[in-house]
C-alpha cells in the first residue's frame, strides 16, 4: 500500500476535524431538498437525513420520532438548535 503524501494527510485530517460541520451543512441542505422533493426522492432524503443526524449525535429516539412523523417544521427547529450549539 503506497504512502500518502503530506497534502493527502492534511486533507484527511481536516475532514475529520470538520466532520460535524460538514454533517450539519448536509442536514441543512437536506431540509431544503425535503421541502422541494416528492415520491422516492423524498424517501431517500429522509434516510440520508437520519444518517447525518446520527453522525451529529442526535438521540436515536429523536431520529425515529422525526422519521415517523416526517414533520419538517420539527426537523428545521432541530437543525436550528444544532447550528446554535456549533
Amino acid at each position: 500500500m503506497p504512502q500518502r503524501s503530506r497534502h493527502q494527510e492534511r486533507i484527511i485530517k481536516n475532514y475529520y476535524e470538520n466532520r460535524e460541520a460538514i454533517s450539519l451543512q448536509r442536514v441543512q441542505e437536506l431540509v431544503t431538498e425535503l421541502y422541494l422533493s416528492e415520491g422516492k426522492a423524498r424517501e431517500r432524503h429522509w434516510k440520508n437525513l437520519a444518517s447525518h443526524l446520527e453522525k451529529l449525535g442526535v438521540a436515536p429516539a429523536t431520529i425515529d420520532h422525526l422519521l415517523a412523523h416526517q414533520d419538517l417544521e420539527r426537523v428545521a427547529q432541530l437543525v436550528e438548535d444544532l447550528a446554535k450549539k456549533a
